[in-house]
């Protein structure tokens, strides 16, 4: 969710299998070692599910709780950050089918009073949907320390605060001109979900999305610090070197841009269901997938589209998205036909030391590379950053 805690950017190059060729499903229990070998490099616990047509694995590793030594379990509720951003943009796009609003048209028109000017003018809701608006990233200026880190989890924020921060940040580029990651984006587009419908974000995502798909584990949690339901306890390793537990934790601060919390078979049947059709029209689903690249130096490493966002892999295009929060993070991808899913939890951030790829990073990536493509020999892999996480290196420096 953060860009400077998580980008989502999975920034991983490596190489495409030739198209049509037939990728075996992996065995349960090679996505079990390779689990329990991200719990080994450090991560105190980890889950997943993987679906493959109608077969389904849940491989678990570590523990909920460092202090208590409980088992990590299938089913756990856990903060997904950023992953919220494609639920928001499909209930965008939703309304944009009903002539409700336009892609294209100006954010000055449906928030003329906290966009005025030439940005109002400017800046389209797909620049928002998209991240090409240029507007600033709100949570670098609220999340840069480690005291930030603590004071942020026991402040409420509402979300035209967040806008205006983000929204008084020196511009990344000029409307449309480049790809530049930002929460502002999200926190503006759910802004104008409540103006066109006249309810809340949280109610739209709800009875467009969460209620149809019977998504009974997904839910916004707000100001609320309390995940309800069995979860994974949310660590950072801390200046005294311990973990510090922030599971307790007040969510205003991410809104549309980061505050589900949900589980990892609910965000399997959310995006199967969304690349499958059961969400939006083929056209609108076509303008989701409509990439920007999100390094311009290298188109083929990956591209944003309306909320989602694609990967190479061994096996062709993963789509989907990553998210992390102060402790928990995420990762969703799917193949575009929904017949092959992967979601990927864990329970700890900020745990890198320098800019070279940690361990826990390394393992992460085998794990859901295998999980959607198969066992790959090494010497297949040409990955110049297996980093299944792009992390905020300085903050994590800083908290040692």
């Amino acid at each position: 969710m953060l860009k400077r805690t998580l980008t989502c950017v999975i920034s991983a190059v490596l190489l495409v299998a030739p198209a049509g060729t037939a990728i075996a499903a992996p065995p349960g229990d090679v996505l079990q070692q390779k689990l329990e070998a991200v719990h080994a490099a450090g991560m105190p616990g980890v889950f997943a599910e993987v679906r493959h047509g109608h077969r389904t694995w849940t491989p678990t590793a570590g523990v909920i709780d460092v202090r208590t030594g409980r088992p990590v379990r299938d089913g756990l509720r856990h903060r997904v950050g950023s992953i919220t951003k494609t639920f928001v943009a499909t209930t965008v796009l939703q309304l944009a089918g009903e002539k409700r609003l336009r892609l294209d048209a100006p954010i000055g028109r449906y928030l003329s009073e906290l966009v005025p000017g030439e940005e109002g003018r400017r800046v389209t809701v797909r620049m928002l949907l998209n991240h090409t608006s240029g507007i600033g990233n709100y949570t670098d200026e609220l999340l840069a320390t480690g005291d930030d880190l603590v004071a942020v989890g026991r402040t409420t924020y509402r979300p035209e605060q967040l806008a205006r921060i983000g929204l008084a940040m020196p511009p990344t580029n000029a409307p449309g001109a480049g790809w530049s990651y930002s929460n502002t984006n999200y926190v503006l587009a759910g802004l104008i979900v409540e103006e066109v419908t006249g309810r809340s974000l949280e109610s739209e995502v709800t009875r467009r999305i969460l209620r149809p798909l019977h998504l009974r584990g997904t839910y916004f949690e707000g100001a609320d610090p309390v995940i309800h339901g069995p979860h994974m306890h949310a660590y950072v390793p801390w200046t005294d070197g311990e973990l510090r537990d922030f599971t307790r934790y007040n969510m205003s601060w991410a809104w549309g841009a980061g505050d589900l919390v949900s589980t990892a078979a609910d965000l399997n049947r959310f995006y199967r269901a969304l690349l499958t059709g059961h969400l939006l029209s083929a056209h609108l689903l076509a303008e989701m997938q409509t990439t920007v690249p999100m390094d311009a130096a290298d188109p083929e490493a990956g591209g944003y589209g309306l909320g989602l966002y694609w990967l190479p892999t061994p096996c062709g295009r993963a789509w989907g998205h990553s998210g992390g929060t102060i402790g928990h993070q995420t990762i969703s991808f799917h193949r575009a036909d929904g017949n092959r899913l992967m979601t990927y939890a864990q329970s700890m951030a900020f745990y890198q030391e320098s800019t070279e790829p940690h361990p826990i990073d390394e393992a992460a990536a085998d794990f859901w590379i295998t999980a959607l493509c198969g066992e790959q020999p090494a010497a297949a892999r040409t990955t110049t950053d297996l980093r299944p996480f792009q992390v905020d290196r300085e903050l994590a420096v800083s908290l040692r």
